[in-house]
């Protein structure tokens, strides 16, 4: 118990309308919320039953609720830990290596696969490749201070980007293009969904088949000429995005922010 958080016991949980459980489980989410750091473990299943005189099923259902909410976080073998705050993620271009050092953190990509081979049609579509002309696809698994927070999967045109399968990917891919091809990314649609990860990405992010992912698909462009068709999945309990929104009209000329982090 010494090594675990300290969740306040002035609250309690009483017989009434609103079912065990729930209560339970505000009392824990204001104590996460505003008093425990990220990484904090919490109490066992069975402290908080007896601390609460409720059931360990109710314990359970309370701590499975907030976990859901990305609020908690169980490590198999070790306990339920307070979740790290989710980082926000960026709606402008710029490259995964220069955002998380812009954080404090330090940025590592593995290189998954790599090919060059006629892409789907969306993808050829998308970088306005005709008929049975090859691109380059590149998958990579972003981490920073070593937590796996995103994998890439994506296509680039290979006509304006000749050899760029055969330089180091573990570094800044913006950068590369830049300084090898003078191509420099300057604008981009990128389209956002929530899904569930499946067994393959939930694999190489650490976490459980089925846990939310916040996908961002972007389709980016030098000069008016598309040169990246790419799709991430980011880990929903690590990312959150905030958007400034108003009353104009998609017709008033304001447009959106487009973008992300490479």
């Amino acid at each position: 118990m010494s090594a675990e958080a300290h969740i306040p016991d002035t609250d309690r949980v009483v017989d009434g309308p609103t079912p065990k459980h729930a209560q339970l489980r505000e009392i824990l989410r204001r104590s996460v919320e505003r008093e425990l750091p990220p990484g904090a473990p919490i109490p066992s299943e069975r402290e908080l039953a007896e601390r609460y005189h409720v059931s360990r099923l109710t314990v359970r259902s309370a701590i499975g609720k907030l976990v859901e909410e990305g609020l908690l976080s169980r490590v198999r073998g070790k306990g339920t830990f307070t979740a790290t705050r989710r980082m926000e993620l960026q709606l402008y271009l710029m490259s995964f290596t220069d955002d998380m050092r812009r954080r404090g953190l330090s940025p590592t990509t593995e290189v998954l696969a790599t090919s060059t081979e006629v892409p789907p049609a969306p993808a050829a579509a998308a970088l306005n490749l005709g008929d049975g002309v090859p691109a380059h696809r590149l998958m990579r698994l972003r981490r920073a201070d070593g937590v796996p927070l995103a994998v890439e999967r994506g296509w680039y045109h290979a006509g304006r980007m000749p050899g760029l399968l055969e330089l180091d990917l573990t570094q800044s891919l913006y950068s590369h293009l830049a300084e090898a091809y003078g191509v420099r990314p300057d604008n981009a649609r990128q389209t956002v969904w929530a899904e569930s990860a499946d067994r393959e990405t939930a694999r190489l992010l650490g976490i459980r088949a089925g846990s939310p992912l916040l996908v961002f698909r972007r389709v980016s462009s030098a000069h008016g000429e598309p040169v990246e068709d790419m799709t991430s999945w980011y880990r929903g309990d690590h990312y959150q995005v905030t958007m400034q929104l108003d009353r104009n009209t998609p017709d008033s000329g304001h447009h959106s922010h487009y973008g992300g982090t490479r």
